[in-house]
C-alpha cells in the first residue's frame, strides 16, 4: 500500500473513533471525569509525538520557513476558537449553559472540522516522510479522537438537538478528515510545508486545549497518566523503529 492508502484507511479509523465517542453518549449520560484519562494520555502523546518529531523534522526539512510555518498552524486554530462568536475547549460539554443557543453548538463543531482537516494533513505527511512519523502521528490523533468524539455529540445534545444530531456531527468530524488527507496528497509536493503547519495545529491542540483541561484534574494518577503518554512515544521509537 502507498502512503496515501494507508493514511486514507487509518483516516477511516479515526472517525469510527469520533463514533465510537459519541455513541457513547447516545449510550448513557456520563460524567466528565470519565474521559479524564483518555484526555491525560492524550494530551502527553500529542505533546511528545510534536516536540519530539513533527517540530523537529519540519525544521529539518525546512529550516527557514519551517518555525514561521508551525506559528501559523498554531495560530490558525487559535484563531477559530477564539475570534469565532464562541470560545471553544475540550470539556466544555459539562457546561450546559454555553450551549443553549443551538449556534454556539455548530460554532464549536466548525472549530472542530478545523482541528480535524489538519489531523488529515499531519498523518499523510507523516507517512509521505517516513513509516515512523506517520505511525506516531496516527497515534497522537487516535488517542483524541474518543473525547473529541464525545465531546461534539455532547454538545449537540445539550444544545437540545437530537442524538442523532451528534452522531452526525462526529460523523462530519471524519469526513473533514479524510478531505484533509486528500488535501494534502493532491499537493503532497508541498508535504514539509504541510508537516510544518499540522505540527503547531497539533501543539495548540495539546498544550492549548488539552493539557488545561488536565491540569483541572488535580491528582497524581492524572500526572502520571500525562507521563505514559509520553513515554509511550519513546517506547515505540526504541522497541520498533531503533
Amino acid at each position: 500500500m502507498t502512503a496515501i492508502q494507508i493514511s486514507l484507511v487509518l483516516g477511516v479509523a479515526a472517525g469510527l473513533a469520533n463514533l465510537f465517542g459519541a455513541a457513547i453518549v447516545s449510550a448513557r449520560a456520563w460524567s466528565r471525569p470519565f474521559l479524564a484519562y483518555f484526555i491525560a494520555l492524550g494530551s502527553g502523546f500529542m505533546l511528545a509525538t510534536t516536540l519530539t518529531e513533527m517540530i523537529p523534522e519540519s525544521l529539518h526539512l525546512e529550516p527557514v520557513t519551517g518555525p514561521v510555518l508551525v506559528l501559523v498552524g498554531y495560530f490558525i486554530v487559535h484563531l477559530f476558537e477564539h475570534s469565532w462568536p464562541a470560545h471553544f475547549h475540550f470539556g466544555e460539554e459539562t457546561h450546559p449553559e454555553h450551549f443553549f443557543d443551538s449556534r454556539v453548538a455548530y460554532t464549536a463543531l466548525g472549530g472542530l472540522l478545523v482541528h480535524t482537516f489538519f489531523d488529515g494533513v499531519a498523518i499523510v505527511s507523516g507517512f509521505l516522510i517516513s513509516t515512523w512519523l506517520g505511525t506516531v502521528i496516527f497515534g497522537a490523533t487516535i488517542l483524541h479522537n474518543i473525547p473529541e468524539g464525545f465531546t461534539i455529540s455532547s454538545v449537540m445534545v445539550t444544545a437540545g438537538k437530537k442524538r442523532s444530531r451528534g452522531m452526525a456531527a462526529a460523523g462530519a468530524l471524519g469526513v473533514s478528515r479524510i478531505a484533509g488527507i486528500l488535501a494534502m496528497a493532491a499537493a503532497h509536493r508541498w508535504v514539509s510545508y504541510g508537516l510544518a503547519l499540522s505540527a503547531g495545529v497539533t501543539l495548540y491542540v495539546a498544550a492549548s486545549d488539552l493539557i488545561p483541561e488536565v491540569n483541572k484534574m488535580s491528582s497524581l494518577r492524572i500526572t502520571l497518566t500525562v507521563g505514559a503518554g509520553v513515554a509511550m512515544v519513546i517506547i515505540m521509537k526504541l522497541l520498533f523503529f531503533p
